[in-house]
């Protein structure tokens, strides 16, 4: 019985102490990581998209209840694995020239080795995705052993969420290897905290790393946030990088927003592989996407928007982050890229530490068939 009562007199504080976070405390620990002229999406304060905002939580409930869900369990979820075999790869040190190999490390993090550069985005090796020890743990291991990474020399880190910017990870990458890092507005800040330098840019901002290979900063349509009191204070983005062979696009975070920003980063050169993510897009019941995440449907209107290049669907099957079973981004694609008429190995999911060869640039295929994918939508698709 005193265990019952000291059980719920904990429960009842934390309730309390979690009331005070989202109502008081913001407005005495409010974190400001970049000052800067207004402008088309920077009101002097905060980062939005100008297409919209549309990423608050869901239309139903209360943040008090979809937290509560987030931390104690949702009953009505499929079941996820505890966790899943990985084979971690080997990659070479180098692939020289215009060959181009890509490894999928997990969530957002993807090693990309063309050119003699090894590019890698949005890094946690961390076993949790949050703060203080706390958050989702990853459910597969890294598809690469960090001891087995290669020396980096490109790191793209779209946004400050803790599932994409890990600063225990960027600080043995910075202690190892000094690579160049490469973030939005305001990032550079937070991943300051860590000792390490990046380089933060606005959209359309450009950063030469040799004289055949740069990096800009492009949009997309995502949110940032690192604790309750600094909702976009620092800016999120996805990236194209020009390389001699075709470019590579790494989509970060993303919502559809507009659906304007893919031929954006495609404006900026033929597109020969992307890394576009599929998973943690339902938090109700049917959900086919929400506000700042693209499920498998959205995902190929980017994917045609880029150019239809050879692509990876990243964002799944590592941190639980939404209601959608395991394998069920992967399932939708699949079977949604057959709907439109489209060969589903121009963007097919692969296991994570398993090396993929990216086909050289060649002409794009047609347009999907984005009423077929609608009708693709059957009950079972919708699990």
């Amino acid at each position: 019985m005193r265990l019952l009562k000291l059980a719920l007199t904990g429960l009842l504080w934390t309730t309390v102490l979690l009331c005070l976070d989202l109502i008081v405390l913001p407005h005495f620990l409010d974190r400001i990581y970049y000052r800067g002229p207004a402008t088309a999406h920077f009101d002097g304060a905060h980062f939005f998209n100008p297409d919209g905002d549309d990423d608050r939580l869901p239309a139903s409930g209360s943040r008090i209840g979809f937290l509560a869900r987030r931390l104690f369990g949702d009953p009505g979820q499929p079941a996820w694995p505890e966790r899943v075999a990985v084979r971690p790869a080997k990659p070479a040190a180098r692939v020289e020239g215009a060959a181009m190999h890509a490894t999928w490390i997990g969530h957002a993090t993807l090693l990309v080795q063309t050119n003699g550069l090894n590019i890698l985005t949005d890094p946690v090796w961390s076993d949790r995705a949050g703060p203080l020890g706390f958050g989702p743990r990853r459910v597969a291991a890294p598809g690469i052993r960090f001891e087995d990474l290669p020396r980096i020399d490109l790191v793209l880190v779209s946004h400050n969420h803790y599932d994409h910017l890990d600063l225990q990870t960027l600080r043995r990458l910075w202690q190892r290897d000094r690579p160049i890092i490469v973030t939005s507005l305001g990032n550079d800040s937070v991943i300051g905290q860590a000792g390490v330098p990046a380089r933060a840019f606005d959209w359309g901002g450009r950063l030469a790393i040799r004289p055949d290979v740069d990096v800009t900063v492009t949009r997309n349509h995502h949110w940032s946030s690192r604790w309750f009191s600094d909702r976009n204070r620092a800016l999120w983005s996805s990236f194209v990088v020009r390389l001699p062979g075709g470019n590579f696009f790494f989509a970060g975070d993303t919502g559809l927003g507009d659906g304007k920003w893919p031929a954006e980063a495609a404006a900026l050169g033929p597109i020969r592989f992307a890394a576009i993510p599929i998973g943690a897009f339902r938090f109700e019941e049917g959900q086919m996407a929400s506000g700042s995440h693209i499920g498998p449907r959205d995902a190929i209107r980017v994917w045609d928007g880029l150019g239809r290049p050879f692509a990876l669907p990243i964002h799944w099957g590592t941190f639980r982050l939404s209601r959608e079973g395991y394998d069920t981004p992967p399932r939708m694609l699949d079977a949604m890229m057959r709907c439109a008429g489209s060969d589903p190995a121009r963007f097919a999911p692969v296991a994570i530490g398993v090396p993929v060869e990216v086909p050289a640039l060649a002409a794009p295929p047609p347009h999907p068939d984005m009423i077929g994918v609608e009708r693709c939508l059957t009950p079972p698709l919708r699990r």
